[in-house]
């Protein structure tokens, strides 16, 4: 989904009220948690921090805010974002597969992460409760797949193999991920990166877009 816009609003009002400083300068969020991008945000805005353990302190209390600001907005998440060609069609096709648990692993924290899915109706294809939630968790995105992955075997008691854990992401950083994680890793053209990008950073496959959804379906059953 392309949120891009609501996202920045309510970031730049949760970091005003936490900071004191306007946001000026927003880092790149591709394929980055929540924290990351805080951390970044402080030393681009210029607020001054003579000892880490203060930046640290910060962290909770502008996620709790950035989560409230982001929910004020729930209805311009719809009305000014939008899902990307083919996303929902090709979840509810995955979602549909036999011996398959579809998640989500995301840089949001759980809270925001889930008000995205909501919003846009597609937390109906997916199991929230084993997904991975680096905004919120202490992990990075390649030990949280792990880590997800681990809570789908132990909720539905059964074992699943490394390579047939597929993630299907838009950032050269989601690559790097899987490749930690260990999972098979499926990039999508239709962030900032293009596909030259994501196949030089090592993905197993790349798409334009998620408009095939057979070929969605294959690249996920082939790795079983």
């Amino acid at each position: 989904m392309d949120v891009g816009k609501v996202t920045r609003l309510a970031y730049a009002e949760a970091f005003r009220k936490i900071t004191g400083r306007p946001l000026v300068q927003l880092p790149q969020m591709a394929g980055r948690s929540e924290p990351e991008i805080f951390f970044d945000a402080l030393a681009l805005n210029g607020v001054s921090l003579r000892e880490g353990a203060e930046s640290e302190r910060l962290v909770a209390p502008f996620s709790a805010e950035f989560a409230t600001s982001l929910a004020a907005r729930r209805d311009l998440l719809t009305g000014e974002g939008q899902l990307l060609p083919g996303a929902a069609e090709s979840m509810a096709a995955v979602a549909a597969l036999g011996g398959t648990v579809q998640s989500v692993l995301t840089g949001s924290s759980r809270p925001n992460g889930t008000l995205k899915m909501r919003a846009f109706g597609l937390d109906r294809y997916v199991d929230l409760t084993v997904g991975g939630f680096a905004g919120s968790e202490a992990y990075p995105k390649g030990t949280l797949l792990r880590v997800a992955r681990q809570r789908a075997e132990e909720k539905y008691g059964v074992s699943l193999a490394e390579r047939a854990t597929v993630y299907i992401a838009d950032s050269p950083r989601d690559v790097e991920a899987a490749k930690i994680g260990g999972a098979t890793s499926v990039a999508v053209a239709s962030g900032r990166a293009s596909s030259a990008e994501l196949r030089d950073a090592g993905a197993d496959a790349v798409l334009p877009d998620l408009t095939d959804t057979a070929r969605v379906v294959a690249l996920v059953t082939g790795t079983r």
